[in-house]
């Protein structure tokens, strides 16, 4: 499997709107995050997970590759904000967006001139397909597992394909949860900052969650101008975790 960060910044990006912090006034790119998303290539198989209000950006400067599905974490609009700009990858039978049914409910309010009876011509067209936690469902052949994560009070959803789990905005994992991340060899995990959040792992927290689940590496995103610079956290996280940045590529199983 090949992972492409797409995004790794939290819901306002790095730099922040209006602050003048040493993470946002930094000129290394690896600082520069847009909102968290990452594409996973799987065999013949194409997984955009998440599209947020940056998604446009994200594929312009990765050559626009071909999409074969969506896969939605939750509603928030960091993640959802740019579904309108998947119009290219609509074909006739519609785009293909798996999700929770209350995250289909929140995109037909969204965005309901997608789903009128006649639409307008040229708006964005979408099959929307209702997933649950701990039912796996295919793409292209390629099992999927969707996973409970607790964002506060909010039910999202985390994925595992084969090896490798991708889970953000998360701040509890069930015990059953854990029991179904066992045997991992790549883990992306979110962690806002180091100070604890309402609703997000802090640095502390995530390390926790790493030092139980033991994966080959991990990768934190949705990360936050909190969490510091690049050059400066990454030296300091234990062996084997690292801080994702935008367009960072890697491998995993």
């Amino acid at each position: 499997m090949k992972i492409t960060f797409l995004g790794t910044g939290t819901s306002t990006g790095v730099p922040q709107i209006r602050c003048n912090c040493s993470t946002c006034r930094s000129l290394d790119s690896r600082d520069h995050r847009l909102r968290a998303s990452v594409l996973c290539e799987v065999d013949d198989c194409s997984l955009l997970i998440d599209c947020g209000p940056d998604f446009r950006t994200q594929m312009l400067r990765i050559g626009s590759p071909r999409l074969d599905a969506l896969l939605i974490t939750h509603q928030h609009y960091d993640h959802v904000g740019g579904v309108d700009d998947l119009r290219p990858y609509c074909t006739h039978d519609g785009f293909p967006i798996y999700c929770q049914e209350n995250v289909a409910s929140d995109l037909r309010e969204c965005v309901p001139y997608c789903f009128v009876q006649n639409p307008y011509p040229g708006v964005p067209h979408f099959q929307l397909h209702n997933i649950e936690a701990q039912k796996p469902f295919t793409v292209k052949g390629v099992e999927i597992l969707p996973l409970h994560v607790d964002h506060y009070k909010l039910s999202i959803l985390g994925y595992r394909i084969g090896d490798t789990a991708y889970i953000t905005d998360a701040n509890h994992l069930s015990e059953a949860t854990m029991q179904q991340l066992k045997g991992l060899d790549t883990l992306v995990l979110n962690a806002l900052r180091h100070e604890p959040h309402m609703s997000h792992f802090s640095l502390p927290e995530a390390l926790e969650v790493v030092e139980r689940l033991q994966p080959r590496v991990t990768y934190l995103t949705h990360l936050s101008h909190q969490m510091g610079r690049y050059l400066d956290i990454e030296p300091a996280l234990p062996a084997g975790v690292h801080l994702a940045y935008d367009m960072l590529t890697i491998s995993a199983l």
